[in-house]
């Protein structure tokens, strides 16, 4: 019903505004350095529902496209009222350089839960969280789902946009200065269809709105010169990738240069998310881009992306800790990862369940602690190994056969040398690769095909 989000908060100037004939004093934004990396906050949930988990998740990326999971893909915080559950998390960077994370409240997937409340945080850098509390967004019988923020410099306050109904689905909007209190909520979007998963990005003098069109089952972007409710223009194309798309995430990058469209499809298989990008979001030019590009938070669902400094990413890492596992993408099916299954190795189009079977620690080469061996994650005691050229998982007898056959040297990517190729320990001319999504070692050399070069390549991501 409803999944994914951006959160990029835009440092403002020192400025005197007057609202409800008051004066309003807005603080300047606390001096910050340049945002050179990214956060992802998500929850979780796998096609099974065996991944599903509704805490806040945190994922860091110096380039915005691969994403490592922080705190071992586990939540950093879960929230203790309400349904003890979150969905939607939204990371806003306030003016004061500080952070306010929002979220749905609801735990799980019963959408017919009416629910008036958003969770909050408070956070100086998203190594701790405080100030825990939810807030009340209106009096009306139905959801508040699937919060974004955004500062409106004309009224010197934050909106708080969510999805709600009244008689017809629509996005609604409440003020406020602290989030602790907010303003009557009022219409924000309800463009004559119902609408959904509304995310917000304000650039320059413009406010662009990306959303959901329940009648179509598409995404679109509409657009305001003062972002006033009912104000928006639709001015691009719908969008879709998957057979089934929705929580649209909009990201200005870092580098000023370019946007990205995240979106969070949902059929045929649950979770599985897609991107595009384009040089100029006032135009409606957006290419969808090739999974082979970027790589999402594992299992992640209808997050949002805030950017952060060096410090702030090095700060994450130090306090939640990267991944001590990791995954091999295909280069020419990048929708797959290698994984186990009967204790058969292959590649297999992700999301699947148990998604465990695609984790891997990647120790050093029980036969060459100069190589590399591959450890499955939810079978420790058993390794990826070779027998009769077929790529098997099999238990560690500690023979010299069985460590011959389990160790692998990392070389670079025989199609792609920013990925990675593995050469058997054991039989050096031959090499990791997948033929018919199944995984053996077969001779690769220069001369081979480039779609053989291609099969033996993979992206070591987390």
């Amino acid at each position: 019903m409803f999944l994914n989000r951006r959160a990029f908060g835009l440092l403002a100037t020192m400025s005197t505004l007057v609202t409800a004939g008051a004066v309003l004093t807005v603080p300047p934004a606390a001096s910050a350095a340049p945002n050179t990396a990214y956060v992802f906050a998500y929850f979780t949930e796998t096609p099974d529902m065996s991944g599903a988990n509704y805490g806040l998740h945190l994922a860091v990326s110096r380039d915005g496209l691969n994403w490592s999971p922080l705190n071992q893909n586990s939540p950093v915080v879960t929230p203790t009222a309400g349904t003890r559950g979150l969905r939607d998390p939204f990371v806003l960077r306030k003016q004061d350089g500080t952070f306010v994370v929002l979220a749905t409240d609801l735990n799980g997937t019963d959408f017919g839960q009416n629910n008036q409340y958003l969770h909050v945080w408070d956070s100086t850098d998203l190594t701790n969280f405080t100030g825990y509390r939810r807030i009340r967004m209106h009096g009306l019988n139905t959801h508040t789902w699937a919060p974004t923020a955004f500062w409106d410099a004309t009224r010197g306050q934050y909106g708080i946009v969510y999805s709600a109904n009244n008689g017809t689905d629509v996005l609604m909007v409440n003020y406020t200065s602290d989030f602790r209190t907010v303003s009557a909520n009022q219409v924000y979007f309800s463009p004559g269809f119902p609408v959904l998963d509304g995310d917000i990005v304000v650039d320059g003098s413009t406010y662009y709105l990306y959303y959901k069109n329940l009648s179509t089952g598409l995404l679109y972007g509409a657009r305001s010169t003062t972002g006033a409710p009912n104000s928006y223009t639709t001015y691009t194309s719908g969008l879709r990738q998957g057979n089934a798309i929705e929580a649209p995430l909009l990201l200005k990058t870092n580098e000023g240069t370019g946007w990205r469209l995240w979106a969070d499809s949902f059929s045929p298989v649950n979770n599985d998310f897609y991107a595009w990008s384009s040089a100029n979001v006032a135009g409606n030019s957006w290419a969808a881009m090739n999974q082979r590009d970027y790589t999402p938070p594992l299992n992640a669902k209808h997050g949002s992306i805030a950017g952060i400094s060096s410090a702030e990413y090095d700060a994450l890492v130090s306090r939640w800790g990267l991944p001590n596992w990791t995954r091999l993408k295909s280069s020419n099916f990048p929708d797959r990862y290698v994984r186990h299954a009967n204790n058969v190795g292959r590649i297999d189009a992700y999301p699947f369940d148990p998604h465990q079977d695609q984790m891997w620690r990647m120790v050093p080469g029980l036969a060459d602690s100069s190589g590399v061996s591959f450890q499955s994650v939810n079978f420790p005691s058993r390794y990826l190994r070779h027998s009769d050229y077929a790529i098997r998982l099999d238990e560690n007898d500690n023979t010299a056969a069985f460590r011959g056959d389990a160790t692998f040297y990392r070389v670079a990517g025989l199609a792609d040398g920013a990925w990675s190729s593995f050469r058997s320990y054991n039989f050096p001319d031959r090499y990791l690769r997948h033929t018919d999504y199944l995984l053996r070692i077969d001779p690769i050399s220069a001369s081979s095909s480039a779609a053989d070069r291609q099969d033996a390549t993979f992206r070591v991501t987390p």
